[in-house]
């Protein structure tokens, strides 16, 4: 059971992350999203990349 409660406890702390992070690039001004390469429509996949892996 306690097995079971940690894996939803890093799952709900990892889509925290995820959420967090797609925030956080998605309000990038527009020319520091593009100083760094980030389309803003590609926040989702990054953020998802970075959190999950790939």
């Amino acid at each position: 059971m306690e097995k079971i409660v940690a894996s939803l406890r890093e799952a709900a702390r990892k889509r925290a992350e995820y959420r967090e992070t797609v925030a956080a690039l998605q309000s990038l001004p527009l020319d520091i999203a593009l100083d760094l390469d980030i389309h803003h429509s590609d926040a989702e996949r990054i953020a998802r990349d970075a959190v999950y892996g790939r």
